[in-house]
């Protein structure tokens, strides 16, 4: 055996096959054309797109490889020019207190660092044409993929995996005959390479490379850039191996395994630490062997994505069974004959979730707008984390799919925004606490950013992040979680609002402000009549994120018994939060005025925050907000709303909270038709790829099975007509407890409930019907105890 060690500006991923179930697999006959064709995995910190090519170029990403270091973006005019503002805002001088937002207080530069490809991973195997039997796959129980092929009557294998449990990406090179294997290993980056050779000697074969980031409008490479070195090693079982100074070539082998690392500065202070890290890392994975990493990550993989088990039905004759880019076709023109196609987009977006979200470190990062998967150095919206729903989206599965570990990734990135929010609200605003607004990056930069008035200027972010926090404590019940993480982050983020909300009418109000990227009409009275703006005072929006967050400090205080001052402060701003209103339509009102809209079909469903993900307009709190938020969604579809795929997605997770199932499956089947691309990653109806439609998808069919939200367990609430038949085990509900839920001819069969913290549970199923629990009615909420379970049945 021959080891080989190649160091370079890359990564790599791959694994093996299996019986393509239709609501397991993605597969196909052909290999991947673009970054839409390619099929993702990860390890949480690094991803890889698998073309599987003849000549395949892997691409590999490593989610802190971003544009450059922290730049203090915050205008110094902000707290001088926000006394002004408002009062424009509270006489009524709409369009002039807008210009003086942007003017004053928009970020210096108007954008954060964006998210950078590390580059890519080649593989030349010398096969042209003449290949048959060609499949394509990827595995989303385990999290792996692979491909095989024919060539010159060879049966060739690949296996791609990413392996959190060892750090690195590993693949496995396989044929059906002895000697078979010839590749030639390289790695290719479009810029900024700073070094890169291959040599060979008695010790093996080493490609050493480094990379880096350019900064815009610099001639040259930063010396804050973020610096990134990497290695591969390629253990070889027979053949030859040979290096021209910049590829590694091995002919005639029986086997090839590739196991790689890469590191930043942004973790490691020095190259020697990085190199450090990635030596440990490599010296294990390799003294294992692929077999054992590759056992390892499977396992770990399965552990999480195993927990929850999906059924909707089986798809008609052989629908299912299709490769997966005819099932997309097909799908098109015949929803109805593939429901496990819905099943698979479920399972795909865990998938995704574990592969782009875990706790890797200190300094984890969770998944941005393309989870940890981007090719280009000027990304859409520089694949940043924006935080007036986008990265927030990306958790909604998380809890009730059983994933909490994933969400943990998003609360490291929330320590360190943290800080920088709290110089942000102070030179900004004067206040303590922290803030930031519609955008931060990988080093939290809270600043406002980009320059418009229906976006930029939005205080609610770190508000709204903070709330995630707090659901993972109500689904963990972990007390000291509550105690040492949650507590002193939403203390801290009440602590703005203490400060930065002013009175007005009656109501604590936040000002300058917008309702997320919607303008209205200015009204003939409030100055430039008829032009759009979106600057103004308490948005509906930010009184509802106010509400979850005042009654979450409430509840904390509640919880661990604690009083005074942070109890009675939040009880105080509590009631002065105005409620939603409803305008005379009927509906929601997005501002505080019934402005014209500019958009009756707009994308965000920001009025709505209080149906989801808040609770304050749910069908069991208030029939007439629920009603009224009904009205407004309507409209909003009727204009044309669900126009990218994660609007999509927003609206079936809004009908689900109004117990409205045959809509939600209407907005599945449409998003199903209308936004994955080949690859099934969400779209805007075509590229660019937003990972949050797949993650808000798979949250909308948990919703429509299970919620908790409004302070019972409720079985089946959005149940569509069209699946009479089904089942789903592992869901979770607030208070811990595990779900099993089966059904037939479109009602509840039965349910199996476990509890992990032994809470008091309150149940309701599908419309309200009567139902039993281990045989006996059900009449009011039960005291569990630890470890027990609990059968629910309905009543006959």
């Amino acid at each position: 055996m021959k080891v080989l060690l190649v160091t370079t500006a890359l990564a790599i991923v791959c694994q093996a096959a299996g019986q393509y179930d239709g609501s397991r697999y993605l597969w196909y006959q052909s290999a991947g054309t673009d970054f839409h064709s390619g099929l993702p995995i990860g390890n949480g910190r690094i991803g890889a797109l698998v073309y599987g090519s003849n000549k395949e170029n892997i691409l590999l990403n490593e989610n802190s490889i971003w544009s450059g270091p922290f730049q203090d973006r915050l205008n110094p005019n902000s707290l001088s020019a926000l006394p002004r503002i408002r009062s424009l805002l509270q006489s009524g001088d709409i369009t002039e207190a807008g210009r003086s937002t942007l003017t004053n207080m928009v970020g210096t530069n108007t954008n954060p660092r964006m998210y950078n490809p590390l580059g890519y991973l080649t593989l030349d195997f010398g096969h042209s044409s003449g290949i048959s039997s060609y499949t394509r796959w990827l595995d989303t129980q385990q999290g792996n993929a692979g491909v095989s092929y024919i060539y010159g009557g060879v049966n060739y294998t690949r296996e791609y995996t990413a392996s959190y449990p060892h750090g690195v990406f590993a693949i496995g090179l396989r044929a059906g005959s002895s000697g078979k294997i010839n590749v030639t290993i390289g790695m290719n980056r479009a810029q900024y390479v700073n070094s890169q050779t291959a040599s060979r000697s008695s010790a093996g074969s080493r490609m050493a490379g480094s990379g880096s980031v350019k900064l815009a409008g610099n001639s040259g490479q930063s010396s804050g850039a973020i610096m990134f070195w990497s290695e591969a090693r390629v253990v070889n079982d027979g053949g030859t191996v040979s290096s021209d100074g910049k590829v590694i070539s091995v002919t005639g082998a029986n086997s090839v395994d590739i196991f790689f690392d890469v590191e930043t500065n942004y973790r490691y202070t020095s190259q020697a630490a990085a190199e450090a890290e990635i030596k440990r890392k490599l010296d294990v994975a390799v003294n294992a062997g692929y077999d054992a990493v590759k056992n390892a990550a499977l396992a770990d993989s399965t552990n999480l994505l195993g927990r929850v088990s999906l059924d909707l039905g089986k798809s008609a004759a052989t629908a299912a069974d299709q490769p997966t880019n005819a099932r997309i076709s097909a799908y098109k023109n015949r929803p109805d004959d593939d429901v496990q196609f819905a099943t698979l987009m479920f399972n795909y977006g865990r998938h995704l979730l574990v592969a782009s979200s875990r706790k890797t470190d200190s300094k984890s990062l969770p998944a941005n707008l393309q989870g940890i998967w981007n090719e280009g150095f000027n990304p859409a919206w520089g694949s940043k984390y924006t935080t007036n729903i986008n990265v927030e989206m990306n958790y909604w599965p998380a809890n009730p799919t059983n994933l909490a570990e994933t969400h943990e990734a998003l609360f490291d990135l929330l320590d360190i925004a943290r800080v920088r929010g709290q110089k942000a609200a102070q030179s900004m605003y004067g206040c303590s606490g922290f803030v930031f607004h519609h955008n931060i990056d990988v080093w939290g930069d809270p600043a406002p950013t980009d320059k418009g008035t229906p976006y930029t200027m939005w205080p609610m972010g770190g508000a709204w992040l903070t709330l995630h926090l707090m659901e993972q404590y109500r689904f963990t019940g972990n007390k000291t979680f509550l105690q040492q993480r949650v507590w002193p982050v939403l203390q801290d983020a009440a602590k703005f609002y203490y400060c930065y909300l002013f009175m007005h009418d009656g109501y604590y109000q936040t000002g300058p402000s917008l309702s997320p990227e919607n303008p209205f009409k200015v009204p003939s009275n409030m100055k430039t009549a008829g032009a759009e703006e979106g600057i103004d005072i308490g948005p509906t929006m930010d009184n509802s994120i106010l509400f979850e967050l005042f009654s979450a400090v409430i509840e904390t205080c509640n919880v661990l018994g604690i009083n005074g001052t942070d109890l009675t402060q939040a009880q105080s701003y509590l009631a002065k939060i105005k409620t939603p209103q409803i305008s005379t339509s009927g509906a929601i009102m997005e501002w505080r005025n019934d402005y014209a809209e500019t958009d009756k079909g707009h994308r965000h469903l920001s009025p709505l925050f209080g149906l989801h993900p808040g609770t304050q307009m749910s069908p069991l709190k208030s029939a007439a907000l629920a009603n009224a938020a009904k009205k407004f969604l309507d409209r909003r579809v009727s204009g044309g709303s669900g126009s990218t795929g994660w609007s999509r997605t927003w609206l079936m997770n809004c009908y689900a909270r109004l117990f409205l199932g045959d809509n939600v499956w209407s907005h599945a089947q449409n998003f199903l038709k209308t936004y994955p691309l080949a690859n099934m990653l969400n779209s805007n109806s075509g590229p660019p790829f937003q990972i949050d439609g797949n993650f808000g998808y798979t949250s909308a069919i948990a919703e429509m099975l299970l919620q908790s939200h409004a302070g019972v367990v409720h079985l089946l609430p959005a149940l569509p007509s069209a699946l009479g038949t089904g089942s789903v085990n592992g869901l979770v509900a607030r208070g811990n407890f595990v779900v099993d839920i089966s059904w037939s001819g479109g009602k509840l069969i039965t349910a199996v409930i476990e509890s992990n913290l032994g809470g008091p549970l309150a149940l309701r199923i599908q419309g309200g019907a009567a139902f039993t629990v281990n045989g006996s009615p059900y009449l009011s909420p039960i005291q569990t105890v630890v470890g027990s379970t609990y059968t629910i049945a309905r009543a006959i």
